[in-house]
Formats: structure tokens, sequence, C-alpha cells
């Protein structure tokens, strides 16, 4: 390490002005879990105030471990992380670590004698990082009470994010962690990263802006050592830095270096302070001291701000035009002056202002020659940092050099899992590089490629079109999976679907050698999201698909078009999806391993739900959640578990399902067609609970997504329920509305089977508009239409929607004779909720004609809708019993005991095992529960004992059995 001995000093040797941030910030890290943001534009002071945290006296015994965010970046996933954990060895060589932290040991070198052998490597990678993220968290949770600092987090590469995201969905309970970013510079993305923490976590934020001129002369002051200055020279400290920390520091380093500032009777003087052509932004203030420093000193101060990021000595020294020695002496000079500073082993600017400052007042023809020689340094590192060398290679205009680069960066980037970075670096690529038809096609495939998986991949759009428009000089095998690829990603924006029946039908002809890509094409072609295309020609697509899957090499492939094509006839009411699920199962051994075949599994039974195949729909779901929970991927876990969620809401198993679906709109911002799924849920269950305006939000926005998303199997429960939800709320023609809307679409598209959960809103819709031949009419083509499809919600939704025709004619009896018609039908489904309903609505009818029957038909819907939790609905039946003079008694909630905020027997089990140190798996195995109602049960536990953690059910249940006598050592045994 370079040691420099500062001859002035230029920092403050104590904070400064944000005694009340500071407050704040230590208070939250106090209570772990805890998460604290910090924000604020560059140089306002982000990093000298979280770097107060290891002298605080309350976080004494706290470990402090911190990493930072690269503006130049390595394709080289979760940097910050790994930077922060380097040091901590000697912790972990004392901590009992789980074989899952061997997979740390590629990352972190440093810490290899501290971890396990290294696991064997997964095949998919989504599984291999999301070991990774656990093996972090682990190791975070072994340092105990520590505090996790991850600054500049608006230079944060995709995975970063991502583990950041999976942190603090469920934090070690002694954690605490401290983001920074700048405010200016910060995307929607990460600045959502905290947006829905769970209620456990403390958390606080804290926007920091510039000081004061108070404020300002305080801070000058302190770096002045003295014990103030005057107002009229704070005054001008601050009309000169506007307050910015960082300018603040440079404008008095500036000034004492010119000798404008001298000491004078244990203070400082000024010299004819007004006269001073001084700057007011940082960069004239960085770029005259830089002028005070000797050549030697000035060649390596350029040499960093080219590097821009902090860099060892050699590199540093290796990239500045002096020879080894001279180059030694000037960073010396460099650092001991403060424009240079230390970074660790390595060495740079402060501050990146500073850098820019510095570059872009170096000659043009001195910064290419700068960066050719970066890059000749660069080159000869092991291993060589690729996405730093094209940096510096493109900025040397040496391009063929940069493309040739450019692509390794990409590559890696691909390999570790950075898609975004890959994206950026193939765009820039593409877009200015000069390049032959063979690399231009086999860069343009990998773009799109990795488009599907980037985050702004729609972005990408024009380029890749363009790509293809010019793309008769391509290989023709290379042109079909071009083509293929920029059409999903046309489908992803909501593009045109004639063009887009157009990109898929050509990429067909074109892609004859990839039987995996043509079958997926022909099944998008099968899709029914063409109005003008007759359902025929889709289902003639999927068989066509069906005689090329057997010539697939990937069984996982194989078996996750076949989930696509047994999807798709499910929705068309096909029959043949049952052999197709069959095909499913036996091809993967019914046990599908990899997680395209678990989509396989879970893309059926999703569909299956929607059309009513509650049963099936259940079976190829139990399949696919027990897969992914023994696998590694969360992706496969979320994915099943917000279809269960829906399973659960039509088939009647609502007990737990709010705490389920609170925990998974937190988890699925990255997933929105999944979180869709979940907030329809979420908008049925408040509208059964009575939270009109929040269903209504809820449904207005999920009702939109899927219509953005092209969902339109989703589409008819979501407007189902919105429906309801309006007309409960007078909204009378705003529900007309959205009727109207679905039933052209659904007569256009031709898609009945899982359209015919909405017929019994649709017709009540258009009865109470006055329009009962219209309903009438929609109700008999429906009929028809269903009668002939494999559709088994269809016989009872057309009952019901008979009955109301009936009822609306005040034809009471026949009216209830076809509601109970329904009733029956619904319930071997089952769907309970619509079976209550038909028998609230029949009961209505015969307390009309004075039918004693209407009692007992009232009393079985409110136990139902009891029993559900559905207290709007009780609460609608009991006024319709009330109003005929009917006694309807409230029964307990499906025969359970209501244990408030007590434990249940079952929670009070749960609650001692976990307080014995087993976890969700070993309960769930010795109970014989699913680890996800562990997992729901845990949650009830926590609320209702009002703790946050393990450790703390144990405290609580130990404090309880003390007051009441229990002994303790057959409590927990």
């Amino acid at each position: 390490m370079v040691t420099a001995v500062a001859e002035k000093r230029v920092v403050s040797p104590r904070l400064v002005g944000r005694s009340d941030e500071l407050e704040l910030l230590v208070r939250a890290l106090s209570n772990p879990p805890a998460v604290v943001v910090v924000e604020g534009e560059a140089g306002i002071g982000k990093t000298r105030l979280v770097a107060e945290l290891s002298s605080r006296p309350e976080l004494a015994g706290r470990r402090v471990i911190s990493g930072a965010c690269r503006h130049v970046r390595e394709p080289f996933p979760l940097g910050p992380l790994i930077d922060a954990l380097r040091s901590v060895g000697d912790d972990l060589a004392r901590a009992e670590l789980s074989p899952l932290t061997g997979a740390l040991r590629p990352l972190i070198p440093e810490l290899a004698n501290a971890l396990p052998a290294r696991p064997e490597p997964l095949e998919e990678r989504l599984a291999e990082r999301h070991r990774v993220f656990r093996a972090l968290v682990e190791i975070l949770g072994s340092l105990g009470a520590a505090v996790l600092v991850l600054e500049d987090l608006h230079w944060a590469d995709e995975q970063t994010m991502d583990f950041v995201r999976y942190l603090l969905g469920d934090p070690p309970a002694a954690l605490a962690v401290v983001l920074t970013f700048r405010s200016e510079e910060a995307q929607p993305h990460v600045r959502a990263v905290t947006a829905r923490l769970r209620d456990s976590i403390d958390r606080a934020h804290l926007g920091l802006t510039p000081l004061d001129p108070e404020k300002t002369g305080a801070l000058a002051a302190a770096i002045l050592g003295t014990d103030r200055v005057s107002s009229e020279f704070a005054g001008y400290v601050h009309e000169r830095t506007s307050g910015l920390p960082f300018a603040i520091e440079e404008l008095l380093a500036l000034l004492r270096s010119r000798g404008t500032l001298v000491p004078r009777g244990g203070g400082w003087a000024r010299r004819t302070l007004d006269a001073l052509d001084v700057p007011t932004g940082i960069r004239d203030s960085v770029l005259e001291r830089v002028s005070q420093l000797s050549g030697d000193a000035r060649a390596i101060a350029e040499a960093a701000a080219v590097l821009q990021t902090p860099m060892r000595v050699s590199v540093l020294v290796g990239t500045c035009a002096l020879p080894a020695t001279a180059g030694r002496g000037g960073l010396t000079a460099a650092l001991a002056s403060g424009v240079l500073t230390e970074h660790g082993e390595a060495v740079g600017f402060r501050h990146l202002l500073a850098a820019q400052a510095v570059y872009d007042d170096i000659p043009i023809s001195r910064r290419i020659d700068l960066h050719a020689r970066a890059a000749a340094v660069l080159e000869r590192l092991d291993p060589v940092p690729v996405g730093q060398l094209a940096h510096h290679l493109r900025r040397a205009d040496r391009m063929a050099e940069w493309v040739e680069a450019a692509e390794q960066a990409a590559d890696r980037a691909v390999a570790l899992g950075d898609d975004d970075e890959a994206a950026r670096v193939l765009e820039d690529v593409l877009r200015h590089g000069p390049l032959d038809t063979e690399r231009r096609s086999r860069l343009a495939v990998k773009l799109a490629r990795v488009a599907l998986e980037a985050s702004r991949g729609t972005d990408l759009l024009d380029l890749l079109t363009g790509l293809l428009a010019d793309g008769d000089r391509f290989p023709r095998a290379v042109r079909g999976e071009l083509r293929f690829r920029v059409a999903l990603l046309v489908a992803r924006a909501g593009g045109d679907v004639v063009e887009l029946h157009r990109l898929f039908a050509e990429a067909v002809d074109e892609l004859t050698d990839r039987p995996d890509l043509q079958a997926w094409a022909m099944v998008c072609l099968g899709m029914p999201t063409t109005p003008s295309m007759p359902l025929a020609d889709n289902v003639a697509w999927l068989h066509r698909s069906l005689e090329i899957v057997p010539a697939i090499q990937d069984p996982a492939v194989e078996v996750f078009l076949l989930g696509k094509i047994a999807m798709v006839l499910v929705a068309l009411g096909d029959a043949e999806w049952r052999h197709i699920a069959d095909r499913i199962v036996a091809r993967s051994g019914g046990t599908p391993r990899q997680p395209r075949e678990v989509s396989a599994y879970c893309s059926t039974a999703l569909e299956a739900c929607y059309a009513g195949h509650h049963a099936v729909s259940a079976q190829l779901l139990d399949t696919a959640e027990k897969s992914a929970a023994s696998g590694e991927s969360r992706r496969a876990q979320l994915n099943a578990r917000s279809i269960r969620t829906l399973l659960d809401y039509c088939a009647g198993r609502w007990e737990h399902l709010d705490h389920e679906v609170r925990n998974l709109l937190e988890e699925l911002d990255e997933m929105p067609r999944h979180r869709t799924y979940v907030q329809v849920v979420a908008g049925c269950l408040a509208h059964a609970q009575g939270r009109l305006d929040e269903a209504r939000q809820l449904l207005v926005e999920a009702v939109d997504r899927v219509e953005a998303l092209g969902e339109s199997d989703l589409a008819p429960m979501s407007v189902a329920a919105l429906i309801r939800v309006l007309i409960a709320r007078g909204e009378h023609d705003a529900a007309l509305a959205r009727a109207d809307s679905l039933a052209g679409t659904v007569q256009v598209q031709g898609i009945w089977a899982v359209t015919a959960r909405v017929l019994p809103e649709l017709t009540q819709t258009l009865v109470s508009a006055g329009r009962t031949s219209e309903a009438t009419a929609l109700v008999d083509r429906f009929a028809d239409e269903l009668g002939r499809l494999d559709a088994p919600l269809a016989p009872a939704t057309v009952s019901h929607a008979r009955g109301l025709l009936d009822a609306a004619a005040q034809r009471w009896t026949e009216a209830a004779q076809q509601l109970l018609i329904a009733a029956d039908r619904y319930e071997p489904l089952p769907c309970p909720y619509e079976a209550a309903r038909a028998r609230e609505e029949a009961a209505v009818c015969l307390a009309a004609v004075g039918d004693p029957r209407a009692k007992d038909l009232l009393q079985s819907a409110t136990t139902t809708f009891q029993r559900l939790g559905a207290t709007w609905d009780w609460g609608r039946a009991a006024g319709h019993a009330r109003a005929h003079g009917i006694e309807v008694r409230r029964p307990r909630r499906g025969g359970r005991t209501s244990y408030g905020n007590a434990l249940s027997p079952r929670e009070l089990q749960i609650a001692e095992l976990a307080a014995l140190g087993h976890t969700n798996k070993e309960i769930a195995q010795r109970l014989f529960l699913a680890p996800r109602t562990v997992d729901t049960h845990l949650g009830a536990i926590r609320r209702k004992l009002g703790v946050r953690s393990r450790a703390a059910i144990a405290h609580r249940l130990y404090d309880e059995a003390a007051h009441s006598g229990v002994d303790e050592t057959t409590q927990f045994t």
C-alpha cells in the first residue's frame, strides 16, 4: 500500500452540519433488521456521513463492512458485495457455515480458506445465481451484529440490484443495511428497491441537501482548524459553492494552496479576498489545485483521470507517460497534495467530479495516448478486465480491437447472468462499431437473446428491427433466429398482432435447422391473438408444432413447448390438451427438474384453473411446487406460488390467502405478469371483505395491465371481479362499459372456454341496463359455443346466467330452479363462492313468492360466506334475509374457533418448533405440512406476538411460560 503524508488537511476532522441526519441514521441502524437510504447529489457528503458509523458508541460491537459500485464497471456482478466481504475471513473462520456457502469460492478467493468446498455447479444459470444469493445472505447472517454499507447504487449492475431486493425481502435478524445513491442519477428501479419492505424491518430515508451559509461557515472553520470564520467569509464560500460540502473542501484547499489564506494568531486571515477571481464550481477549483502540482504529479493525476476508477499503483504508474521511478515520485506528490487519495489498495480521485474535471482539461491527443497506454497495461493483467479494456480501446480510437474486447465483455456478462450489461455493450458495438457482415449477424443474434432477459429489452427494438431489415446478407438460420426473437420482443411491447403473425410465420420458414425455435414460433402462431385468423388455423399451427417437437434434442425445451401447447388448447376448450398434459408428465418422468419443465406444469395448471379444471390444475401445481421448492430457481418458486393463489381463490381455499397475497405482492416486482395474477386475487378478496375502494384500485390496475400484456385468458376473471366491485359502488355505467368491451372481444376472438367464468356478470350487467334481449342473445351464443368444448365451468355458468334472465322477467320459480342447478354444478368443481352466490340469488327469488326454502338457502349461503371470510357477501345475504323477515344466524367461521390475537394450537405447535431452531422444511416434514403453509403460519405468529425473528418468538414463549408457571423444560421439549 502506498503511504501518503498529507501536508495540508483538505477535509474536516469532524462531521459538520449533519448531526440530525446522523442521529436518525444511528437510531435506525440500532434496531435491526433495518434499512436506511441516503440520497443526494454528487459531493453532498453521503460517504462522509456513513463513514461516521464506525465511531458511534451506539453501534459498538457491530461490524461495519462496505462496498461501492463503480462508474466504469467490469462485467463482474455483485462487485460491491464482494468488495465488502473480502475482509471478513477471520470472522468466517469461527462460523459454522453450510456447504451452500462454498458457491462463493470462485467469486471471493480471499475467503477460500474459510469457506467449505465448492458444490457442483448447477446447469441452470438462474438457479446458480439464486444459490449464490442464498450463500451471500448466509455469510452476512454469520457475521452477527453487522452493518452493510453499499454506496453509489446508481451505478449498480442488475445482479447487484437483484441481490439487494432479495436480501431486503428477508434480511438476517442482526443485519442493518445502508444504501446510498445520487438523486439525479438513480433510475426508478433503484429508488423502488425499498418500496415494499416487510413491516418487521425498520426503515429510514435521508435526503441530504446543501448546507446553508451558517453550516457552510462551520464546515469551513472545521477544515481550517479554527473556532469560527466571519459571516462575510462564510457567505463568500457559500456563494461560490452553493453549500456543497465537496465544493467547500476543494475551494478551501485551493485558497490555502495559493496562499490566499494564511495562519495568524491561532486562526486564519485572508488576503485581498474580494479581488480574487476564484472559480465558483468544482471544476475550476480542482484544475487550479492540479496546476500547482509538479509535472510528474500532474502526469499521474491525468492518468488517474483517464482510468477514472481507482486502480492499483502498477496500473496507474504504467498508464502515465513517465519512467517508473518518476511516476512513483509523482504519485507520492499527488497523494501528499490531497489531489489523489487511497482507496484500500487502489489510488484515485476522491470523487468522480474531480476526475471528470481533470479529464475534460486534457488535450484530446494526449487523452488518446493515455487511453492507449491504459489499454496496454490492462491487457497484461490476469485476468484481463475486458470491460475496462474495451472502454479504453474505444477512446484510443482502436475501433477494431474495441469491437473484439467488447464482444468478450458481453460474453462474460452473459456467462455471469448480467444480461443488462451485455445488452448495453452489444448495443454500443452494433450502433457504432466497424463490423463485417459475419460479426454483425453474430452480435445481432446475441443482442436479441439478451434483450429478452434484460430489463430494458424493448428499448432495443428499433436497433434490432433495423438489423433485421438489413438482414438479407445474414445466413438464413441467423436471420430466422433474429426474426423470431424480435417477434417475441414485439409481443412483449404489445406490438401489432398482424405484424407479429408475419414475423413468426417468416421465422418458421427460416428455422428449418432449429426445431426448438421453429416449434416455438409455431406455438406463438397457434395463440389466438389475431382476430382475423380463424381458430381452426391456430389449432393447425399447434398440431404442426407437435409434429416437430420430437426432433428437439433438449428434453427440457421439449417439455416447455408441450406446456405452451397444452396451455393454448385448454383456453380453446380442445380436449386434446389432456393428452398433451400426459405427455408432459411422461417426458419429465412425473418429476420436473429443470425450471423450463416446472414452467410447463405451471402453464398448464394456470390455464386449467381459468377453465375450471380445478382438480387437474391442483395435481399439476402440487408437482410443480414440490420441484420448485427442491430446486434453486426462485423464479420457478414464485411462478408456482402466484398460480397457487389463483387456484386457491377459485377453489375456495381462502384460509391464509390474504397473508400469502401480501407477501407475494412484495416479492413479484420483477415479474409483472405474475404480480398481476396475485393482484387480481387481492382485489377479489378486498371486495369480498368489503374494502371496495381498495378493490376498485387493485382491479382497475390489474385489468389495464391484463389488456396491455395481452393476457386474454386472465381477462374474464379480472373483469368479472371488477364488474362486481363497480356495481357494488353504484358505478353502473363503468360496469356496463367494461362488460361491453369484454363481450365484444370474446365474440371476436372466440376464446370461449376460459370466458365461461364471466358469463353471469355480463348477463347481470346487461339486464340491469335494460338490455335484456342482448343479454338473452349473449347467453344463447355462449351456450351454443361452450356446448361443443371441454369447459367444465360452462354448465354451471350457463344455468346461472339463465337464472338471472328469468329473475329479470320475474319468473321467480323458474329462476330459482336454474340458480339451484347452477349451485349444484359449481359445488363439485369446486367453486364454493360462486355456489353460495347462486344459492343466495335463488333464495331471493323464492322469498319473492313466499317459498319457505328461502330460509335454508340463505342460511347455507351465509355459512359459506362466513367460512370463506367474505364479510361483504355475508352482510348482503343477511340483508336480503332481514328484508324478507328471515332470521339468519351468524355461524362460527368454518366451524373453527377464532383465536383473535392468541396463537391457535397449530400456531403454538409451529412456534415451539421454530423456537427450538427447526427450519421451515424440518417443521413441514415433522407436521406433514407444505413449507409454504409453515411460512404462512410463522407470519401470523410473528404478527400476533409482535416480534420480528425466530429468536424473538423463543423469548416470548419462554416469557409467557414463565409468567404462567409452566415448567420451561417440559414446554419446549
